[in-house]
């Protein structure tokens, strides 16, 4: 099962702070690398949080849609299903940026069946009121530090073969200093 919020979700100050033109479209007053790393920072805490109190996640998506049926949701898919329904429950009783989190299990859970693909091929006619998901990306760097580990910690706590390992104990000493690492990194 996903666990979705709705439009209590991830604000783009482009879209909150967009200041209208002569011609009525909105300009915002940041650059690209400002929202970048705003909507990176944003992704990093929910997705830090949420693995750390209910379980590994497989797959975090945030819309970048501008209808209010999408704008902002976020999408959690977890690697075991029952981490889901209480997710769902603790964040029923949360709130973020002001307003109450509206949790619930979402019939989506192949996320690309439910991408617009003409926007993935910057194609799509609908802009950001398309009714299929915009997914909004996050930088190189935060996947491989979100998504690397899981990958690194796989390679690092795997057994070694006491001939590998000059010690013959057959363990990894890097996986506690792993973990300090990230500690260290989400305290940032």
């Amino acid at each position: 099962a996903v666990v979705s919020t709705q439009s209590t979700g991830y604000k783009s100050p482009a879209v909150t702070n967009a200041i209208l033109d002569p011609a009525g479209l909105g300009i915002s007053p940041y650059s690209d690398n400002q929202l970048q790393d705003n909507f990176d920072t944003f992704f990093e805490d929910v997705f830090v949080e949420i693995e750390e109190e209910y379980g590994e996640i497989d797959e975090m998506n945030v819309c970048d849609n501008l209808g209010d049926h999408l704008m902002g949701n976020v999408y959690i898919k977890f690697v075991k299903e029952v981490s889901s329904k209480p997710c769902v429950q603790a964040l029923n009783n949360r709130w973020y940026n002001g307003a109450p989190i509206r949790a619930e299990l979402s019939p989506v859970t192949d996320f690309r069946e439910a991408c617009c693909r003409q926007y993935e091929m910057g194609e799509c006619s609908r802009a950001g009121f398309c009714n299929f998901m915009h997914l909004k990306p996050i930088s190189k760097k935060l996947r491989r530090t979100l998504y690397g580990r899981k990958f690194n910690n796989a390679i690092v706590e795997k057994p070694m073969s006491p001939a590998a390992d000059s010690s013959g104990s057959g363990s990894s000493d890097s996986s506690p200093e792993r973990r300090k690492k990230h500690k260290k990194h989400k305290k940032k």
